[in-house]
C-alpha cells in the first residue's frame, strides 16, 4: 500500500472533500485501484492522474457526463489530455482578457460621461467575446504573395486541396478545388463571397474519409490546435500530400532570433511550453521542414511580419489581429508597447538593431513542413 494514497490524503492534496471522491467512485468516474487492510479506498498513481484530468475539466465548466466521455476516450492519452487542457485554459484566459478589455473601455466611456448602448454592454458576455481577435483579422491579415507562392508550389500538382484551420481564406489557391475547415463561426462568417465551401470542424477530427484529397494545407493555425500532432496526423490521413506553415521553437538560440520577444516580450516563451518540437511536427506527417523567410514588407500582419517596421507594433489594430498579444495578457502587452515606444523615440531600438535595417528578408523561425 506504500504506492497508494488513502482517500483522505488524496482529498487533502486535491482540495476536494472525501464525499466528492466517494461520489466519483460510485458513478464510476474515478475508481480506486485498491483497498487498505481496513477496507478503505486507496488510489494509485494512475488513479491520481485520472482525478487530475477530471478536476481540470470540471473546473473548466464541463459536466460529469461530458468529463466521463473525455477521460474514457481510448484515442486520447495523458499527454493529449494535458495539451487539450492547456489549450482550453488558454482559451479561458483569452476570454477573460477580452472581458477585461471590454470592461476597461466601458469604464473609460463612463468616466467621460458616455453611456454605452445595451448592445455594447451585452457584448461583454455574449458569444462575440472570444471572437474579438477574429473580428480584427480583415484589417491586417491577408495573403502575402511571396509566401503564398511557396505554399502553392509545395502543393505540387494537387487538384483537390483541404485547407485546415482556414480562417477567412487567406492563402487558398484560386486555381484548385478547395474545401475549407474552420471551427470559429466568426472566421467562417468573414470568408468572402465566392470563397471555398467551409466545414465547421476541428483539425483533430476531420470529417473525411482516408485519402479524400490530393493535398491538405494549414497556414498559421497549428498553434491554435488543442493537439497539434493529432491534427497533423489527421491531415496525413485524409490527404496524399501535406503542406503546413508553422513556427519552430525547438532550435538553440530561438529566443534571440526576434528582437520583439528578446527585448520586449519575454512572456512569449511561456506560450510555447508544451509545444511539440519541429521533429515531432515533421514526424507526424512524415515529411521535412524548410525555412521560410519573412520579407521586410510582408503584407500579412502575423506576429513576426513587422520585424523591420517596429512602429507597427505600437498600433493596437495591428496587435488585436495577433493572438500572441491577448494570450500574454494586458500588463505584458502594455509594458512591451511602452518600452518599445520609448526606445523608438530615443533611438535605442535603431542602435540595437542596426544590423537588420538593410535586410530584405529575415529568418525568424517560420517553417514550411512538406510531406
Amino acid at each position: 500500500m506504500e504506492e497508494h494514497l488513502t482517500v483522505g490524503r488524496l482529498a487533502e492534496l486535491a482540495g476536494v472533500t472525501v464525499r466528492t471522491l466517494h461520489h466519483y467512485d460510485e458513478i464510476g468516474l474515478v475508481l480506486p485501484s485498491a483497498r487498505t487492510a481496513a477496507g478503505y479506498r486507496a488510489y494509485s498513481a494512475g488513479d491520481v492522474e485520472r482525478l487530475r484530468e477530471v478536476l481540470a475539466y470540471r473546473r473548466l465548466g464541463f459536466g460529469l457526463r461530458e468529463i466521463a466521455d473525455l477521460v474514457d476516450d481510448p484515442a486520447t492519452d495523458a499527454v493529449a489530455h494535458l495539451r487539450r487542457l492547456r489549450s482550453l485554459l488558454l482559451e479561458q484566459h483569452d476570454r477573460a482578457a477580452a472581458m477585461v478589455t471590454a470592461i476597461d473601455r466601458e469604464l473609460e466611456a463612463r468616466a467621460m460621461g458616455i453611456r454605452t448602448t445595451p448592445e455594447e454592454q451585452l457584448k461583454v458576455f455574449g458569444a462575440q467575446l472570444y471572437d474579438v481577435i477574429g473580428s480584427a483579422y480583415p484589417a491586417t491579415r491577408r495573403t502575402e504573395p511571396r509566401i503564398a507562392a511557396k505554399i502553392w508550389d509545395a502543393l505540387g500538382d494537387a487538384r483537390t486541396v483541404l485547407n485546415v484551420g482556414a480562417g477567412t481564406g487567406s492563402y487558398e489557391p484560386p486555381d484548385r478545388d478547395v474545401t475549407a475547415v474552420e471551427p470559429s463561426a466568426v472566421m467562417r462568417a468573414q470568408r468572402p463571397a465566392g470563397a471555398a465551401p467551409c466545414v465547421a470542424a476541428a483539425a483533430e477530427s476531420l470529417p473525411f474519409e482516408d485519402q479524400s484529397f490530393d493535398a491538405a494545407m494549414a497556414v498559421s493555425t497549428v498553434h491554435h490546435w488543442p493537439d497539434p500532432v493529432a491534427g497533423l496526423r489527421e491531415m496525413r490521413r485524409v490527404a496524399r500530400r501535406v503542406v503546413v506553415f508553422t513556427y519552430d521553437a525547438s532550435g538553440t538560440g530561438w529566443r534571440q532570433r526576434f528582437w520583439l520577444t528578446r527585448d520586449y516580450l519575454p512572456e512569449f516563451a511561456d506560450l510555447l511550453v508544451g509545444w511539440p518540437s519541429l521533429a515531432d511536427l515533421t514526424r507526424a506527417i512524415g515529411g521535412h521542414a524548410e525555412p521560410l523567410l519573412v520579407p521586410w514588407d510582408c503584407a500579412d500582419g502575423f506576429f513576426e511580419a513587422y520585424w523591420r517596421r517596429p512602429e507597427a507594433y505600437l498600433d493596437e489594430q495591428v496587435r488585436r489581429a495577433v493572438s500572441v498579444w491577448t494570450r500574454v495578457g494586458p500588463e505584458a502587452e502594455q509594458r512591451a508597447v511602452d518600452r518599445l515606444g520609448d526606445d523608438l523615440s530615443s533611438g535605442r531600438w535603431a542602435e540595437r538593431n542596426r544590423d537588420i535595417v538593410a535586410l530584405d528578408a529575415a529568418e525568424l523561425g517560420l517553417r514550411l513542413l512538406v510531406a
